[in-house]
């Protein structure tokens, strides 16, 4: 807990404004804006065969419609983040919404490979401003524990099966529509969405601080878009090439010298006690893990759907609809419920170990293997398990940060899932192709015998999946020990509040 002597004026100024009787209102456009933004971690996977075709893109550059947009969003997140604390939420939500529109409407409209990737990466620059802004507002404008956990609740579920969510719309709009639409769909959601923001929604005051930590945003996004960029080459060219090494070992280094330079700076972008509680920590580490789980079970889910069972797109992304089903009521049904009166650790743990069930009851598919048996019980207990466990961990990190540093607390939420995705796709996509690799030296290179390979090497990484899961449970179990936000006192909150001076 970040711990200093409250002054009068600190205790009161979680009190400022009075609860906006419309922020109900408010969360409805801000879990717009959420949804958009991670719909397109998946929408664009459906239509991406359609689009490679119609413009031509090589197989050699076709990952980079993927990778573009996750590049600038990862990379730019924690200066997102704190531009969003510097200009106000609500503004860095709007400019978000209106930039997305704008660059996923290039997108849909792209006459060439090269204006797609553009538009990508548009769409990753204004989503890193958008999605902190988003969820630092739920923080912000929920602050009694039973509305707070209302809130997380919905923001959590929509967080949690927006991915299932986008593949479902991405085979709807690429079958019956043009893969232009998983584009074009953002501007009327983008419309509504600034609309509400601009009618429900308002920022806390802000602290006076008006200062961007350049050196610390420069370091920042450089390490991580190094990471990212690096873990994204991975799946290419392997763990142990000279430019993985190279750009992972230089992501780390200038990470490195982003934490030394922090604590020098008098306006750092990421302010250290924003990371020194250790409930704080332990959720983002819990989101991380997790995430790079669920990204990898996405990824392996939808080639076995579609090229080992013949699925259509839109039976595809029909067949994750019990994710999101339990992801709905994980959140909103079970956690949201749950959190005012029980320690996070007691919601997110036992979650975690059901996620964890489903991925091992899903390491069992085979070739011939059918839904209703095989998939359908792996997706119920996953969705289960992960809206239980994303919904109490988003409250954990970002509960009792100072209101200057909620933009930026927010942010490190979104980096977490998106370095998370990134791991899991390279990592587990690796591990995958390996373990296919060696079970075709051992049992020859007929037809069957390379599905048969294929599942092999998607039951093996799910393995992998399955041991993050329980990490991220060990995790939360150990660092995670704060008690029911129902029961804490207003001195409590109060001071949970109040900046460590550093």
């Amino acid at each position: 807990m970040d711990s200093a002597t409250p002054s009068s004026a600190a205790v009161d100024a979680p009190r400022d404004t009075a609860p906006d009787p419309r922020r109900w209102w408010g969360l409805a456009a801000i879990a717009l804006a959420q949804l958009m933004v991670v719909l397109d971690m998946t929408i664009v996977n459906i239509a991406l065969p359609s689009a490679q075709a119609d413009l031509g893109i090589s197989d050699g550059n076709r990952q980079w419609v993927v990778t573009a947009y996750t590049l600038a969003f990862g990379g730019l997140l924690l200066l997102g983040g704190r531009v969003g604390d510097l200009i106000g939420r609500r503004r860095a939500m709007i400019i978000g919404l209106l930039g997305f529109a704008g660059a996923s409407a290039l997108g849909g409209i792209a006459a060439s490979g090269g204006m797609l990737l553009a538009a990508r990466g548009l769409q990753g620059v204004f989503a890193a401003l958008l999605a902190p802004a988003a969820l630092s507002l739920v923080s912000t404008t929920f602050t009694e524990p039973h509305e707070r956990a209302r809130a997380f609740g919905i923001y959590g579920a929509i967080a949690g099966g927006g991915s299932a969510i986008g593949l479902i719309t991405g085979g709807l709009l690429t079958e019956y529509m043009s893969w232009r639409w998983t584009l074009l769909v953002n501007a009327p959601i983008a419309i509504v969405a600034v609309i509400g923001a601009r009618v429900f929604l308002h920022d806390r005051r802000r602290d006076s601080e008006s200062r961007l930590d350049v050196v610390g945003a420069v370091l920042a996004s450089a390490g991580l878009l190094s990471i990212v960029y690096g873990l994204s080459e991975a799946t290419q060219h392997g763990w142990t090439s000279g430019l993985v090494l190279s750009l992972l070992a230089g992501g780390l280094v200038l990470i490195a010298l982003f934490v030394v330079a922090e604590g020098r700076v008098a306006h750092p972008l990421l302010p250290m006690r924003v990371l020194r509680d250790r409930n704080r920590a332990g959720a983002l580490l819990s989101v991380g893990l997790v995430t790079v789980g669920m990204f990898g079970m996405f990824l392996f889910l939808t080639y076995y759907l579609q090229v080992t069972l013949g699925y259509s797109p839109v039976r595809t992304g029909l067949a994750f609809l019990p994710l999101t089903a339990g992801m709905m009521t994980g959140a909103v049904g079970i956690a949201s419920r749950l959190l005012p009166r029980v320690p996070a650790r007691m919601i997110m743990v036992p979650g975690l170990l059901v996620a964890a069930t489903g991925l091992v009851l899903l390491t069992r598919i085979q070739v011939d293997s059918s839904y209703a048996t095989h998939v359908l019980p792996s997706l119920l207990l996953l969705g289960l398990g992960m809206g239980s466990t994303f919904m109490p961990a988003m409250s954990t990190a970002t509960f009792g940060v100072a209101p200057r540093d909620a933009g930026v607390a927010s942010a490190m939420v979104n980096t977490s899932q998106q370095v998370g995705g990134s791991i899991g796709i390279a990592l587990l996509n690796t591990v995958a192709t390996s373990a296919t690799a060696s079970y075709l030296t051992t049992h020859g290179t007929s037809q069957l015998a390379m599905a048969t390979g294929v599942v092999h090497g998607f039951s093996v990484a799910i393995w992998w999946a399955v041991g993050f899961l329980l990490a991220a449970a060990v995790i939360a179990g150990v660092l995670i020990t704060a008690r029911p936000a129902a029961t804490r006192t207003d001195v409590e909150v109060a001071e949970e509040r109040v900046p460590v001076l550093v």
